[in-house]
């Protein structure tokens, strides 16, 4: 089946319209990839935000990447992580490997690298990428900062399971 991403927009847009989470990120989706719409970064933050506000992880996540790269808004670190953290409290992998390569790279935070460890070590489960990074980022590490790191790992998978389990969910 042929893809027809201005059908999907204009289905988007009616559930989005309606305050539905999940439509409004595709939507914002399609405009920040200029699927089925033309390309408009402004657009797709719009429609990033209002899922996001409703705790959409991948909203937050693509409002996380938007105010990292200044696209649609002025660049900001601190805005990004804000929004990256909110989506890795919910066990997004794309966000906790955004997060931990800003902490190995100093973006917006004081480099540390046992934090970019743990988070990149969580991510990792899904992201071979992040499991690739980790590794790099381990050969940079003293042993004591790789013991640390996996401590913090598990510190915060113990974090992330209970407010999964406190969440309310979607409307």
């Amino acid at each position: 089946m042929e893809k027809n991403y201005a059908e999907a927009v204009k289905w988007y847009r009616k559930a989005a319209d309606q305050n539905d989470a999940t439509a409004q990120c595709n939507l914002g989706l399609c405009y920040y990839k200029g699927e089925g719409v033309e390309k408009d970064y402004a657009e797709a933050v719009k429609w990033y935000r209002k899922a996001a506000d409703q705790n959409l992880a991948d909203a937050q996540c693509g409002l996380g990447v938007a105010y990292e790269k200044g696209q649609g808004v002025e660049k900001n670190y601190p805005e990004a992580l804000k929004w990256y953290r909110k989506a890795a409290d919910q066990n997004s992998a794309e966000a906790q490997n955004n997060l931990g390569v800003a902490y190995s790279n100093g973006n917006g935070v004081e480099k540390d690298y046992v934090e970019a460890y743990a988070c990149l070590n969580l991510a990792a489960k899904s992201l071979t990428d992040a499991g690739k990074t980790r590794d790099d980022l381990e050969t940079k590490m003293t042993s004591q900062q790789i013991a640390d790191g996996q401590k913090r790992t598990k510190e915060l998978r113990a974090e992330i399971e209970a407010k999964m389990k406190s969440r309310k969910p979607l409307p």
